[in-house]
């Protein structure tokens, strides 16, 4: 597989199985990540790796996150989540270390935490392993985020749910990116896909 072609067939995939990367393999992979575009070398992407007997653990805290936001979340959504946590071999947490008072605008700095979390999960998918990223109303649980390392500023950016995929990857049909590009002449552009002619 080129390299060309590694990317075009990387897709998500929750449906994942033991093994999870080994831990000279998540070196590798979290080597990638810091080559993500970081303005003003802030470096602040954060990873916390839970696996094994702490999947569970996490799995309370995600519960308890969602009970904290929404005292009336329905039973299944609690069993649904805790059982995601606590089976998936590894989760990623993602972590943004923020310094608001930089001159380095917020945005900036959050994009460049997201820039390395799409490079760990191409590099996971060349080393042969699947992922997907997963939020919802916890990442914005400050109380959850400070159990987990990240204490105001600081935030979380979500999860990184990582395994050997247990079926071919889905080959979802992306669009056309032609429908999504333009070319500058001066003039305000338009775009295919928001129904206009470009």
């Amino acid at each position: 597989m080129t390299p060309m072609d590694m990317l075009l067939s990387r897709a998500s995939t929750d449906h994942l199985k033991a093994p999870a990367p080994s831990e000279a393999q998540m070196a590798e992979v979290l080597a990638a990540a810091m080559r993500a575009p970081d303005h003003g070398k802030l470096r602040p992407w954060r990873y916390v790796i839970v696996k094994d007997d702490a999947r569970p653990l996490l799995a309370e805290r995600i519960v308890a996150s969602m009970v904290r936001l929404d005292p009336e979340v329905p039973e299944f959504k609690k069993e649904k989540r805790f059982n995601r946590f606590s089976t998936i071999p590894m989760t990623l947490v993602l972590g943004m270390h923020l310094r608001p008072e930089h001159k380095i605008p917020l945005w900036e700095q959050e994009m460049t935490v997201a820039a390395g979390a799409m490079n760990i999960l191409n590099a996971l998918h060349a080393l042969g392993f699947g992922a997907v990223w997963v939020s919802g109303d916890v990442v914005n649980d400050q109380v959850l985020a400070e159990e987990l390392g990240f204490p105001a500023p600081h935030k979380l950016a979500g999860f990184l749910f990582i395994g050997t995929p247990d079926a071919p990857l889905p080959t979802p049909k992306r669009p056309d990116p032609a429908q999504f590009t333009a070319t500058w002449q001066g003039q305000p552009v338009s775009f295919a896909a928001d129904g206009k002619t470009p």
